[in-house]
């Protein structure tokens, strides 16, 4: 039973904490109309305190005004008057050292979770774009859609892709501003032709939202043609993280070779400095932090680098497209039955390993249907038993669908540079028309100027690589987290190539464990020619209900 009374407050505290809680009395409140530099430290505070969190916020935070200027970060001398964002800037300034203070003294680096932000990233590459998600812990990006938004716009008469300071100053900067121009006018000149012929061959219903239609319409046709535009192209990207998670990534874009990274984590910095600077302080580039990470990281990447050249130099075996089960425990579904009566009894997981492993087949499957049977669709989790399975996947496929896969975060994931060494998607709904020269014309082209720049700038020229071309990736990945990404991926609305993928590895695990078939009951392995229709008029229908 929670215990009542256990704070008391007058009734002019009452009134001030009215404003930054949502309950002066409950046992459980939210905050509100706080920064995140307040929030953080105040938090920070709370574990080593045996007040409660609205009697500490009184006490160290309103109370201590000259030490901890609370009142100008949130108020301009008062708790009920908003500060203007100078005075804000400026009172948290004033105080760094009551709240570098408070953050430093446990000494802990998971204090950096307690405060975050969230941060706008306009007008980056995809290449950045994909960099910046690589960070997988403490952060949500969210990127500009290739499926909802047209990229053939232009700004002052020139397309939106990014120009990379050392080519633009090389002997390769006409021909890469000319096939990065070419890829988008492909791209441009393809969208009416391949619109109507998609009209054609799906027509419109009238039984439908008209709107429905034109959604899915759209989504076809540009996720047919987005493998046109390069990895340079400008994308905008928005983010929710915590101090620990942008604090590390910043570390890490500061050491990157390419200059956009280096100049988008020195903006980064900046900007958060300004609300979380507590929180990412340690990331500026002559902190002694970030000096030690960066010395570890050059020397690390230097020595990786011999290493693989002196082991690494032999002939290419892999080359074709696809998705291919490469590492996995035999005993992998020995593990899931133990671990599932583990946390359902009181035996040890040594105990049940020797049990499970003397079962039969039909003993085992009983114990698995019970960890899946009651689920009724993808959103009924599974138990973290199924985490006790791992797989290793290795997969080429185009940028386009790692571009989208990438972003699934509890794995572990590499990618190589990305290169036209493995061919290229084109839709199958393009091939045999009239299109397809065009399509192939701008691919070919594009091959020819990335195998010139990466001669020389093997990185730089990642940039003029388009979507479409295939990149080698590995995924990582326990059984738990494969199921929830081929049941999400293979949706009928989703892209062909990642449905590919999703359904490809779901396949292989069931075909390598027919026991484990039963935890993807809802992957899709239908195909579809309006795989967003569905969704678009549900979407339509729920609007014309308001």
């Amino acid at each position: 039973m929670l215990l009542d009374d256990y704070e008391e407050f007058t009734e002019s505290q009452r009134k001030i904490l009215d404003r930054y809680v949502t309950n002066t009395q409950g046992h459980i409140f939210v905050l509100r109309n706080l920064p995140e530099v307040i929030k953080g430290a105040l938090f920070s505070r709370y574990s080593r305190s045996t007040l409660g969190l609205r009697s500490l916020l009184l006490k160290e935070f309103i109370s201590n005004n000259e030490e901890s200027a609370f009142l100008d970060i949130v108020g301009q001398g008062s708790p009920e008057q908003p500060s203007s964002k100078e005075d804000q800037s400026l009172a948290i300034k004033k105080a760094q050292n009551f709240y570098d203070r408070i953050l430093d003294g446990y000494g802990d680096d998971s204090i950096g979770e307690l405060g975050g932000a969230h941060l706008a990233i306009e007008n980056v590459s995809m290449l950045a774009a994909k960099n910046i998600e690589d960070c997988r812990i403490g952060g949500s990006p969210l990127e500009k859609s290739t499926r909802y938004i047209f990229f053939d716009q232009k700004v002052k008469g020139e397309y939106l892709f990014y120009r990379e300071p050392i080519l633009m100053t090389s002997a390769y900067r006409d021909i890469y501003v000319n096939t990065c121009n070419l890829l988008f006018e492909t791209y441009s000149k393809l969208i009416p032709p391949l619109t109507q012929i998609f009209e054609e061959k799906f027509p419109y219903d009238p039984s439908t939202s008209k709107a429905a239609y034109t959604a899915a319409l759209r989504a076809k046709v540009l996720d047919c043609l987005r493998g046109l535009l390069p990895a340079g192209t400008l994308t905008n990207m928005g983010m929710f993280g915590n101090g620990r998670f942008y604090e590390q990534m910043i570390h890490k874009l500061h050491c990157n070779n390419l200059a956009e990274m280096q100049d988008i984590g020195k903006r980064m910095y900046e900007e958060l400095s300004k609300v979380i600077p507590s929180f990412v302080r340690r990331s500026e580039q002559s902190h002694r932090t970030h000096e030690n990470f960066a010395k570890f990281f050059e020397a690390m990447r230097t020595d990786l680098q011999v290493v693989s050249n002196l082991n690494a130099n032999f002939p290419e075996r892999t080359l074709e497209p696809g998705v291919r089960l490469i590492g996995y425990d035999q005993d992998a579904v020995v593990k899931v039955a133990a671990a599932l009566l583990f946390a359902n009894g009181n035996k040890s997981l040594t105990d049940l390993w020797s049990l499970c492993r003397g079962l039969s087949e039909e003993d085992l499957i009983r114990i698995l249907d019970a960890g899946c049977n009651a689920r009724e669709n993808r959103r009924h989790k599974s138990p973290r038993a199924l985490e006790h399975a791992n797989f290793t996947f290795e997969l080429i496929t185009d940028f386009g669908a790692y571009r989208d896969l990438h972003r699934h975060r509890l794995l572990t994931q590499e990618r190589q540079l990305l290169s036209c060494d493995y061919g290229f998607y084109i839709a199958p709904e393009i091939m045999g028309t009239s299109l397809e020269a065009d399509y192939v014309h701008a691919m070919n082209k594009a091959k020819e100027v990335h195998l010139m720049i990466a001669a020389e700038l093997p990185e730089e020229a990642q940039y003029v690589v388009p979507m479409a071309y295939n990149i080698r990736w590995y995924f990582q990945v326990n059984l738990r987290a494969l199921q929830w990404l081929c049941e999400l991926r293979s949706a009928a609305a989703g892209h062909p190539s990642y449905r590919f993928v999703a359904q490809s590895m779901a396949r292989q695990v069931s075909e390598k464990f027919q026991a484990f078939e039963r935890f993807f009951k809802f992957v899709d392995y239908e195909g579809y020619n309006m795989g967003r229709m569905g969704q678009e008029q549900r979407r339509a229908e729920k609007h014309s209900t308001k």
